[in-house]
């Protein structure tokens, strides 16, 4: 039997096949592909997520880092505070112990002076009364010029001080004796003194006679006794004050000058003292007239310009400073 070329099957070509064959590899290879970059990709993802926790760990460790250094810091400013705080109570404790050692010292001096048996009982009161009347007479003496109170002030002193058994303060009695003599040969107080001799002199310096011309004197010429009651004649070269004006005015100057020569006596100034007494000298020649009289005042004024107005005693304060002695040893 014939067949028909229709009824026989078209063959398939031989290309066809490793075409199909390699879509299929390039598919699986694609996948491949894909699959591999996909979990590198995500690799890649984990690891940079990794890298970003490693950089917040690291930034988290280094702020932790910078705490403990900043409480570090701290720390070590409060231990400096507290090493300065202990420095500080250091030294006050330090002057405290200076200050309790030295305070131990006196103690200890003073317990020593209360064990000396000159420093207690009624000898000690005795010499503590003895040393005060001293010093008290002594200020008197220099400061007031109260001569007659220093006097007592010693008499005093001495009665005291007789009360005193011991025998070591028998020189210390000849030292008062010593100087109590010198005290009664003062005699009066300078200054005392001169303010009378100022007063008596003013008494007798105001008593000023006056001079006149309108009676001659006996022993005169005849032509002055003659004249006398129409002619004053008076020397022109005279300073003496005639007119009742010129007296009061010349009596006033006088009075002022021994007013401030007193002034000055009162507070002991020498050199103004003096120069009052100078003034209140040439006021006198303007009321006295030349004569014995007048040169028996300026003597006077001028011996009283002389004076001393202060004490001057050389062994003042020695039984003083002799008691203190004997008591500091």
């Amino acid at each position: 039997m014939s067949t028909t070329p229709e009824s026989t099957p078209a063959p398939v070509p031989a290309s066809s096949a490793p075409r199909r064959s390699r879509g299929w590899l390039w598919l699986v290879l694609l996948a491949v592909v894909a699959g591999a970059g996909g979990y590198g990709w995500m690799q890649w993802q984990a690891k940079l997520e990794r890298d970003r926790e490693q950089a917040s760990d690291a930034g988290q460790r280094l702020d932790a880092l910078d705490g403990r250094i900043d409480s570090i810091r701290r720390d070590q400013r409060a231990q400096v505070q507290r090493l300065q705080q202990a420095d500080a109570t250091n030294r006050v404790l330090r002057d405290e112990l200076l200050g309790i050692g030295q305070r131990a010292a006196l103690l200890e001096d003073t317990v020593s002076k209360l064990a000396d048996p000159d420093r207690h009982g009624e000898q000690a009161l005795r010499l503590d009364e003895t040393e005060l009347l001293l010093s008290l007479g002594q200020q008197r003496l220099l400061i007031a010029g109260d001569l007659d109170g220093a006097r007592r002030a010693y008499a005093l002193a001495g009665h005291v001080l007789d009360g005193v058994d011991d025998p070591a303060y028998l020189s210390l009695r000849q030292t008062l004796q010593q100087e109590r003599a010198g005290l009664e040969a003062l005699g009066i107080e300078p200054r005392v003194q001169a303010m009378a001799d100022l007063d008596a002199l003013a008494q007798t310096a105001m008593i000023a006679p006056v001079e006149s011309t309108t009676q001659a004197q006996p022993e005169a010429p005849w032509w002055r006794r003659a004249f006398a009651t129409l002619i004053d004649v008076h020397p022109s070269d005279r300073m003496v004050a005639v007119q009742a004006s010129d007296r009061v005015a010349a009596m006033a100057g006088l009075q002022l000058e021994i007013s401030l020569a007193r002034a000055c006596a009162e507070r002991r100034d020498q050199a103004g003292f003096r120069a009052a007494l100078q003034r209140a000298e040439g006021w006198l020649t303007r009321l006295w007239p030349d004569s014995p009289s007048l040169q028996k005042q300026r003597a006077r004024m001028q011996a009283l310009a002389q004076q001393p107005l202060s004490l001057t005693l050389p062994t003042l304060g020695s039984t003083l400073q002799q008691l203190r002695q004997m008591r500091a040893d």
